[in-house]
């Protein structure tokens, strides 16, 4: 069986779940932050594990990537893997996706300096198919792609977002 037909496989027997119970596709994630002495924060989430650390010139050791470096990485990834999730299902055939996400910021309000937001001022995505289907479908697949997408709206559209400082050590 070609690959984006086994892609497309998998996804009808998942949908075909959530149409029979569709309380089956609520899911919650924890991941888990700690960061000890330095900078250096090991996170886990299941049995996976990422270690994020900032550079020399912000008091870290630069052993690890930032945690910006792991922001980009899930958007460009998620962005990628579900436009190809998408193109599957609707046997659209792409030899590649690439997708680059370029983030504008204003370093000095991590600082809690000037009067700008630490969040990106700007995130721009920049997303190349290699295709021969007509552009046209392939355009409107990708827009029904981003509208799907967990990350990309998290990023695009303002979230719900609860915080608890809890006093202790875990």
């Amino acid at each position: 069986m070609h690959r984006d037909a086994q892609i497309r496989a998998a996804q009808e027997r998942v949908a075909d779940i959530f149409r029979k119970k569709p309380t089956a596709a609520f899911s919650s994630t924890r991941a888990s932050g700690h960061v000890g002495e330095g900078l250096v924060c090991t996170v886990r989430q299941g049995d996976r594990e990422a270690v994020a650390d900032m550079p020399p010139v912000l008091g870290g050791g630069g052993s690890a990537p930032t945690p910006g470096f792991f922001i980009r990485v899930g958007l460009a990834s998620c962005v990628a893997i579900g436009i190809k999730l998408t193109a599957a299902r609707e046997d659209i055939a792409l030899a590649a996706v690439d997708v680059d996400v370029d983030m504008d910021f204003d370093d000095s309000a991590l600082l809690g300096l000037g009067d700008n937001t630490a969040a990106p001022l700007e995130t721009r995505f920049t997303i190349t198919l290699a295709t021969a289907a007509p552009w046209p479908e392939v355009t409107a697949m990708v827009e029904r792609a981003l509208a799907a997408d967990p990350f990309f709206i998290a990023l695009r559209d303002a979230q719900n977002v609860k915080v608890a400082t809890v006093a202790g050590a875990k």
